[in-house]
Parts: structure tokens; C-alpha cells; sequence
């Protein structure tokens, strides 16, 4: 087991080679700066609560999502049934990457495939856009052809990783979803294949019961986010923390920080703000000021 994660009192952070000027981070998704600047005005730019914007997942083909109700409240928590909507790989470069190239952070983008040549195509074309420094490949999505979950296999992991591994030098982060019967498993699975460093938790399944013939009140299946999962993200960290070499970024109910300083305790070099970001859009901020006077 490695020694406890010692926050430098400045706060910076060598995560896979940027330097960040402070450890927290969004959650892929869950920070829109379109319609944040659009409400707030460019000083939420200049302000920005991140030190390194991860971008919503992509993919190769333009998706619509899927029908509202897309957000439904839960119990200290968010149940989210979005669908991966986005412009599609060559929208994203066109539309998408000159504004968050404009960012004052690295830039971390999220791409899902939905088959080897998907996440190939993916990885290669991202990767070749000077503006991005970094990729999280989210593996939650099924590998059409073998039927597999990637992130629920550690073989389908490590194999998609070693076949994508040649094609860029940058640091390449695996998001692990807590679906798997053996997270610590994908996680050497994803190691052996050649990742730089994985990000843990996605959201863990869940199923409101509705109560109202009103469409937002029925019954919905989607992803749990929020405070209600923290305890599962924590203690998956720490079965993948013994199990690999890895940085780590911790996610799964950060809403201030002393939530944020126990992913530090379990071996984290980042953390991930995703739930509390719909609720205050500078949480982050507020989040980096608490560690700075809890350490």
C-alpha cells in the first residue's frame, strides 16, 4: 500500500505531468461553461473554480440523449438519465474545442465509445487537438460486438487499453464504474493495458418510485450521484488503492472539504466535484479554501 496522499500547503499538484495549480477538478458533465458564462457573465471565467476542466463525454456519431425526465431529486442525492448528448467527434472539435480551449486550466476530454474502432477513432483524433492535454476514457458504455461492458471486465479493459495506448502520448485517465463485480480488478486491468490514472466513481444505478401521473414524477432509472454514494466511492478507492500504482482522482458526494480531505486520506491525488456543481457553480472554490485551512 502506498503512503497516505500529503497535501503540499500550497495545494499544487503533478498529476501525470500537469501542473495544477490545486487539487479538485470537475466531474465529466457536470459543468456546463456555455451556459455558465451565459448566466453569470465571463467573470465566472475569470474565477474559474477548476484546475483542470474535464469536458462531456463524447463520441463518435452526434447523440441526442435520451427523453426527458433526464434529473429526477433523490434522498441526499441526484438520479440522472442523460444519454451521453453531444455534437459527435467532429462537432466537438469544431464547436466545442475552440471555447474550452479559451480556458484558463488543462483540458481533460471525455470520450466513450461503443466499440474498439469507436474508442481508436476517438483517442486518435482528440489526442492530435494541441488545445487538449489530457483524455478520460469513460468505459461504461457496451462494446457492441462482445456484448461487454468495458469497465466491467478487467480482460475487455486491459485489451481496449493496450490497443489505444499506442496511439497518443498523453495521459490517458480510466473512469471506473462501480457496476463491476471487481472495481480493483478493471482497475489492473486498465494499469496492465497502459493507463496513466483512473477516476472513481461513476454513478451507481438506481430507480425512483414515482407517486403522480406527472411525467416528472414517475418512475425513472438512471445514475445516483450525490453525498447518498460518497460511502461506496470511498471505500472502492480504497480496495482499488491496494490493488495499483496509479494516481487516483476520487469522486462520489464531495460537497465540501472535509469530504473532499477523506478521499485524500484514502490515497487520492485529485478530487472530482460533479452533484454539488448543480447546486453552486463555484462550490469548487469553496471546496479549495476549506482544504486550505484543514491542512
Amino acid at each position: 500500500m502506498r503512503e497516505p496522499i500529503r497535501l503540499s500547503h500550497d495545494l499544487t499538484v503533478d498529476f501525470c505531468g500537469l501542473k495544477l495549480k490545486h487539487p479538485v477538478i470537475n466531474g465529466s458533465g457536470t459543468f456546463d461553461v456555455p451556459a455558465a458564462v451565459e448566466t453569470f457573465g465571463e467573470s465566472v471565467i475569470d474565477r474559474f473554480p477548476f484546475s483542470c476542466f474535464v469536458s462531456k463525454t463524447i463520441t463518435v456519431e452526434p447523440r441526442m440523449g435520451n427523453h426527458p425526465p433526464r434529473l429526477k431529486e433523490a434522498s441526499n442525492g441526484l438520479i440522472n438519465s442523460i444519454g451521453l448528448p453531444n455534437k459527435g467527434l467532429e462537432g466537438f472539435i469544431a464547436s466545442d474545442l475552440p471555447r474550452l480551449s479559451e480556458l484558463p486550466v488543462p483540458l481533460m476530454v471525455s470520450v466513450a465509445g461503443f466499440s474498439d474502432d469507436e474508442f481508436k477513432a476517438l483517442v486518435r483524433d482528440v489526442s492530435e487537438q494541441p488545445d487538449v492535454d489530457a483524455l478520460e476514457l469513460n468505459v461504461s458504455c457496451p462494446n457492441v460486438k462482445s456484448g461487454y461492458i468495458y469497465g466491467t471486465d478487467p480482460e475487455e479493459t486491459e485489451r481496449l487499453l493496450s490497443q489505444v495506448r499506442g496511439l497518443t502520448n498523453k495521459p490517458l485517465v480510466v473512469k471506473l464504474t462501480p457496476s463491476a463485480s471487481d472495481v480493483a480488478a478493471v482497475g489492473v486491468g486498465a494499469e496492465r493495458g497502459g493507463a496513466d490514472a483512473l477516476s472513481l466513481i461513476n454513478t451507481v444505478q438506481a430507480t425512483t418510485n414515482g407517486t403522480s401521473t406527472s411525467s416528472w414524477k414517475k418512475e425513472m432509472t438512471g445514475g445516483l450521484s450525490g453525498p447518498a454514494v460518497r460511502e461506496i466511492a470511498l471505500s472502492t478507492v480504497r480496495s482499488v488503492e491496494k490493488e495499483v500504482e496509479l494516481p487516483l482522482i476520487g469522486m462520489g458526494g464531495i460537497n465540501d472539504g472535509e469530504s473532499a480531505y477523506e478521499f485524500f486520506r484514502e490515497g487520492c491525488c485529485c478530487v472530482a466535484v460533479g452533484t454539488e456543481n448543480f447546486r453552486d457553480p463555484l462550490a469548487a472554490s469553496r471546496i479549495v479554501s476549506e482544504l486550505r485551512e484543514r491542512i
